[in-house]
C-alpha cells in the first residue's frame, strides 16, 4: 500500500496448453513456428482479410494447414484487436464466455494483452456474454493460437510496432440459434477494417482418412459458400451420413455458424488449405481429425460503370416495362430479356426490348427508378441488395415506380409521353460507425433500427442545402421515422452506397 492506494497485480491466464498442444521451452516453439510460417512464404497474401477460420490441433498435426491462414494476412496491416473466437470442449455454457478477468494470456514467448474494455462491453451489451472461469482455465483452442501471433507479428510483420494486437477471447456454447444470432448481433459492428477475427476450429473428428476427405470436403464447400444455412445442411447431412466413427463435422461450428452471421454479400470466403492428421502420421489411416484454412476477405469495390449503350438499354427496358403494364394492366416480368410475361409465365405481345447482351446487366445489384413529370418528381421506388439481375430490378422498379408508389396516382397512357425516366445503379451498401465516412454528394443513405428504415439517394444532396448532419436526420426523420436523432441511437445501423445516376 502507497498513500492509501493499494495496487493491483495483473491477472496473467497462464500457459496451461504447453507441452500439451506445443512445445513449452521458448526457443524451440520460436524455431517450429517460423519454420512452419516460412512453409507458406510467397503464397497468395489477401489485403482485406476481416476472419480466418484456423485449426487448433497440436502443432504436429495442424500446424501447417494454421500457418497458412496467418500467412494469408497482410504483413502491414494494423489491426487494433484481434476477436478470438472459440469452443468449449470441457464445459456446457449455453451462451458465450469472455474473458473479463484476465489482463493478459501468457505462452512460453511472453504475454498477450487482453482487451478488456472491449471484453466488459459485451457482457454489458447482452445477456448471452457473460465471464465463466471454467470455460476459459482449461481450453486449449484459443491458447494454441498465440504464438502463431506472437511470431508472426514480430517477424513477419513489417510494422514498426511489433506486439499482438489486445485480444477479446471468447468461448462459444450454446445450440440455441437465437442465442447465436445475438452473438453476431453483438459482434457485427467490431468486425471492420481495424479489426481481425479469428476463428478457432478442427473439423472431421474420428472418421478413416478416405470419409474424413469426403466429410470435410462437403463441409468446406459450405464454409465457402458464406452461407449459414449451407452450413447446417452439411452438417446435418454429415451426421445422417452414417460415416463409422464420425463423432462432429467441425468442433468449433458454433463459432462458424456466428462468423458466417455477421457477414454478407460483401465478404467472400477463400479456402486456403486442407489436411487431416493422416497427412501427418502416415502410419495411422484408421482414425482422423481434418484441419480447414480460411480466410474472409471483404471484397474489393471494384470500378463499376456502364456505357452509354447500356444505359440506354436500361432507359428503353424500364419504358418498355411502364408501357406494356399500361397496355395489359398485369404484373409483367423480363424473362432473359427478349421476352415480357404476365404473372402466370405467358408471353404477352409488346413493343420490341433490346436483347440483353452485355454480361454487366445480368449482374445482380440494386438500382431506384424516378418518374419526373415537368421536372417534378412523379413517382420512385427502388429495391436494395444483390439478389435479383440489373435488366430485372430495373423493369421492377420502372412498372412499380409507375403504379405502385403510394404518394402518387398511377400513371396513365395520356402523360407517359411528359415522364422522365431516371435511373440510379446502385454499389454494395457499406456499414459505417460514424459520420466520418460518410461523403455528401458521394454516398447515399441507408437507416435501419429494428423494422424501420428509409433512404436517401447520393442526388438528393444535390437539390437540398443541408450539411452532412442535417442530411441524415433528415432520413431518419422523414424517411425511417426514428425521429430526428434516431441515428444516432447505439441500435441504429448506417450504411452508405454510391449510385451511378443517368
Amino acid at each position: 500500500m502507497c498513500n492509501g492506494q493499494t495496487h493491483k497485480e495483473p491477472v496473467v491466464r497462464p500457459a496451461t496448453q504447453a507441452n500439451r498442444f506445443y512445445t513449452g521451452d521458448a526457443r524451440e516453439l520460436s524455431e517450429e513456428v517460423d519454420s512452419l510460417l516460412a512453409l507458406h512464404r510467397g503464397e497468395t497474401i489477401f489485403n482485406n482479410v476481416a476472419a480466418l477460420i484456423v485449426p487448433h490441433a497440436g502443432y504436429y498435426f495442424s500446424g501447417n494447414v494454421a500457418a497458412a491462414a496467418y500467412m494469408a494476412v497482410p504483413k502491414d496491416k494494423q489491426y487494433k484487436r484481434i476477436f478470438l473466437l472459440g469452443p468449449s470442449h470441457h464445459e456446457w455454457l449455453d451462451g458465450a464466455s469472455v474473458n473479463t478477468e484476465a489482463d493478459y494470456y501468457a505462452t512460453p514467448l511472453g504475454q498477450v494483452k487482453v482487451d478488456h474494455e472491449t471484453a466488459l462491453a459485451l457482457t454489458a451489451a447482452d445477456s448471452v456474454f457473460r465471464y465463466e472461469p471454467r470455460a476459459h482455465d482449461r481450453e486449449h483452442c484459443l491458447e494454441v493460437q498465440l504464438p502463431f501471433l506472437q511470431r508472426f507479428f514480430t517477424i513477419h510483420s513489417s510494422l514498426s510496432t511489433k506486439d499482438v494486437p489486445p485480444i477479446v477471447p471468447m468461448i462459444i456454447s450454446t445450440n440455441d440459434f437465437q442465442k447465436l444470432k445475438r452473438i453476431a448481433e453483438a459482434l457485427k459492428p467490431y468486425l471492420t477494417e481495424e479489426n481481425l477475427f479469428i476463428v478457432s476450429s478442427d473439423f472431421s473428428h474420428y472418421p478413416n482418412y478416405e470419409d474424413a476427405c469426403k466429410v470435410d470436403a462437403r463441409t468446406g464447400r459450405a464454409v465457402e459458400s458464406g452461407d449459414v444455412e449451407q452450413l447446417i445442411a452439411a452438417l446435418e447431412e454429415n451426421a445422417r451420413s452414417g460415416v463409422p466413427g464420425l463423432a462432429t463435422s467441425a468442433c468449433g461450428e458454433l463459432a462458424i455458424a456466428t462468423l458466417l452471421m455477421m457477414t454478407d454479400s460483401t465478404y467472400e470466403v477463400k479456402h486456403l488449405m486442407y489436411q487431416n492428421s493422416g497427412d501427418a502420421d502416415e502410419s495411422d489411416h484408421s482414425r482422423v481429425v481434418g484441419y480447414h484454412a480460411f480466410a474472409i476477405v471483404r471484397k474489393a469495390l471494384q470500378e463499376f460503370s456502364l456505357s452509354d449503350e447500356e444505359k440506354r438499354t436500361l432507359k428503353e427496358i424500364a419504358l418498355t416495362s411502364i408501357k406494356d403494364s399500361l397496355n395489359h394492366g398485369d404484373r409483367l416480368r423480363l424473362n432473359h430479356g427478349d421476352r415480357l410475361r404476365d404473372s402466370t409465365g405467358k408471353a404477352v405481345n409488346h413493343e420490341p426490348v433490346p436483347m440483353i447482351q452485355p454480361m454487366i446487366l445480368q449482374q445482380k445489384c440494386g438500382a431506384f427508378v424516378s418518374l419526373h413529370k415537368h421536372g417534378r418528381l412523379r413517382g420512385c421506388i427502388g429495391h436494395f441488395g444483390e439478389d435479383v439481375p440489373l435488366h430485372e430490378i430495373v423493369a421492377e422498379m420502372a412498372r412499380a415506380a409507375a403504379f405502385e408508389d403510394p404518394r402518387f396516382m398511377p400513371v396513365t397512357a395520356d402523360e407517359l409521353s411528359d415522364i422522365d425516366i431516371e435511373i440510379s445503379v446502385l454499389t454494395p451498401m457499406r456499414r459505417i460507425q460514424s459520420l466520418d465516412e460518410f461523403e455528401l454528394h458521394r454516398h447515399g443513405i441507408y437507416i435501419r433500427r429494428g423494422y424501420r428504415s428509409g433512404t436517401y439517394l447520393p442526388q438528393v444532396a444535390d437539390e437540398v442545402n443541408w450539411t452532412k448532419e442535417e442530411f441524415v436526420s433528415h432520413c431518419a426523420q422523414d424517411k425511417a421515422g426514428i425521429g430526428w436523432d434516431g441515428w444516432r441511437d447505439a441500435e441504429t445501423e448506417l450504411y452508405v452506397y454510391e449510385a451511378i445516376v443517368f
